[in-house]
């Protein structure tokens, strides 16, 4: 079993979230009864919608992770599963995700989740190569 089918079970067990198909197309979506909360992409990679200002409020901490990755102006946050550490910290950031939504005052609507954002930058690519 992969670190995201072990993430993916764990969740399904969690009462506030449902199994289903996510906007983009791409996996498996969990969502809550307000909006979709977490997607699961082939492979190890995980889109989490957590809002822009969750993630404006804790940027520096997920900055800091080599486990997530942020996306200019998205909502959400890309967790790459490589250890059983990056599922416990997805567990916690799932929960901050349901806690922020369930605290909104307005349902969030379908929100492009980064699956189809992300620029792969190989790790080994020299500073100064990578151009915008």
């Amino acid at each position: 079993m992969t670190l995201a089918e072990r993430a993916l079970e764990r969740l399904e067990t969690w009462s506030d979230l449902y199994v289903g198909m996510p906007s983009c197309g791409a996996g498996l979506a969990l969502r809550s009864v307000r909006s979709e909360i977490v997607h699961f992409h082939p492979g190890r990679d995980v889109d989490l919608h957590l809002t822009e200002p969750a993630i404006r409020r804790f940027h520096d901490d997920l900055q800091e992770s080599t486990a997530v990755r942020l996306i200019p102006g998205s909502g959400w946050v890309t967790v790459h599963l490589d250890c059983e550490t990056d599922v416990d910290l997805l567990m916690s950031l799932v929960s901050m995700a349901l806690k922020t939504h369930q605290a909104a005052l307005t349902p969030a609507g379908p929100a492009e989740c980064n699956f189809h954002r992300v620029t792969v930058v190989p790790r080994d690519a020299p500073i100064g190569s990578i151009r915008g």
